[in-house]
């Protein structure tokens, strides 16, 4: 019985003191004004699933997982131009996972 009395008093001061309680959803962080997603899925899951909508778009010859700024992994979107048409085609994040785009032209089997 004694571990139940100090379960309620940690919540009455928990809430006294304004730490943060379990109501609610969660908020995702914010950063310069930019929602944070924090991804769910694995990076190579996110790609997987939206690998076929991504090579359906004008412009996209190819896609992979790849290394951005810091070391953070992030998914690459190989484009045959980067006319802003085709450019405003891609996302910027696909949940939560930075997507950058690079200029590789056509790129044909050997």
């Amino acid at each position: 019985m004694a571990g139940r009395g100090a379960v309620i008093v940690l919540t009455i001061l928990g809430g006294a003191f304004g730490l943060p309680s379990c109501s609610g959803p969660p908020r995702p962080p914010v950063r310069g004004g930019e929602e944070i997603v924090v991804p769910k899925r694995s990076i190579d899951e996110v790609l997987a699933n939206y690998r076929d909508s991504l090579m359906t778009l004008p412009g996209v010859v190819g896609t992979a997982v790849s290394l951005c700024e810091r070391g953070e992994r992030c998914i690459k979107v190989m484009l045959d131009d980067g006319s802003p048409e085709t450019l405003s085609r891609i996302p910027s994040r696909i949940e939560g996972y930075r997507v950058v785009t690079e200029v590789s032209g056509t790129i044909r089997p050997r």
